[in-house]
């Protein structure tokens, strides 16, 4: 096999016209540059160069090479070049997941805005294991996920970025006595029945905290699988239940929303990010327009 290196070196005699002006433009002595074209002779199985006076000139096959060794670094060079693209620009392929509320208010603008400053970005978005968000991030199977996290809470492997405090709303019906109050104590909704809009986990969890806090566990007598069914729920007088603000951006026509406190519950959305990814361009840009998204 051809050393590529050597070949270089024969294309600066033949480029330079002599051995020593080679060795001067290299920063090698003549003797090593010598040494490198007969080592490259002996590889190549014919000879390259040939005397005139006090120079050098290829032969057919030491032109050939030469020729060659220029492709050669005409290439490495566009290599160079587009690996230092790649570093400053957002390219390539990013995997995302996310859960179903932040999908629609988070995630689509967020790409939106970020495709049309970085055509060349591709993206593998799925919805996440609501159980188990952080396993397929920490294992490489995914760059990005949208997840529902208390703060302060380390996990290995995986870098939580967060993006937006969600606070929980009293869902109604239209025609409730309670809906005649601006704002709502927790504990005024202590007797009531309720509907459980997400099964256990990081989304139920405030709720049931934020319960206990005011001194009662929540009455759940029906449960659904998303907001708009719990609305639907609600408005049909079956019950009241507590809904993240996210969750509330189509409104049931026949509920009413109301703030709560005594306390507040939150859940925190925040960005879980790989560690051995995090450094990518295409991944800062994504957390910056994720950022920017939530901070509107």
């Amino acid at each position: 096999m051809l050393d590529v290196r050597r070949m270089q070196v024969l294309r600066a005699v033949v480029t330079s016209g002599s051995v020593t002006a080679a060795a001067t433009n290299l920063g090698y002595t003549p003797s090593a540059v010598s040494q490198q074209v007969a080592a490259l002779e002996k590889q190549a199985g014919i000879e390259l160069l040939e005397r005139v006076g006090r120079g050098v000139r290829p032969t057919e096959a030491g032109q050939l090479l030469s020729e060659h060794a220029a492709v050669i670094s005409r290439q490495v060079s566009d290599a160079e070049t587009a690996l230092a693209d790649l570093r400053a620009r957002a390219t390539g392929l990013l995997s995302i997941r996310y859960f179903a509320t932040a999908g629609a208010t988070l995630v689509a603008p967020a790409l939106a805005g970020l495709r049309r400053e970085h055509p060349g970005l591709r993206v593998d978005l799925r919805m996440t294991d609501p159980q188990d968000p952080l396993t397929e991030v920490r294992e490489g199977g995914a760059d990005l996920a949208v997840v529902v996290r208390p703060r302060g809470r380390p996990h290995e492997g995986v870098h939580l970025v967060p993006l937006l405090d969600d606070p929980y709303r009293a869902v109604l019906p239209a025609g409730h006595p309670l809906a005649a109050k601006r704002v709502l104590d927790l504990t005024d909704l202590a007797d009531e029945p309720w509907i459980r809009g997400d099964g256990p986990g990081p989304c139920l969890d405030p709720v049931i905290e934020g319960c206990a806090a005011a001194g009662f566990s929540p009455n759940f007598v029906l449960e659904s699988d998303d907001h708009a069914t719990t609305q639907g729920f609600v408005a049909a007088g079956l019950g009241i239940g507590l809904i993240p603000a996210l969750g509330l951006t189509h409104r049931h026509p026949e509920v009413v929303v109301r703030k709560v406190r005594g306390p507040e519950p939150v859940r925190v959305i925040q960005a879980a990010v790989r560690e051995a990814s995090s450094g990518r361009p295409a991944l800062q840009a994504l957390l910056a327009a994720l950022r920017d998204v939530a901070s509107r």
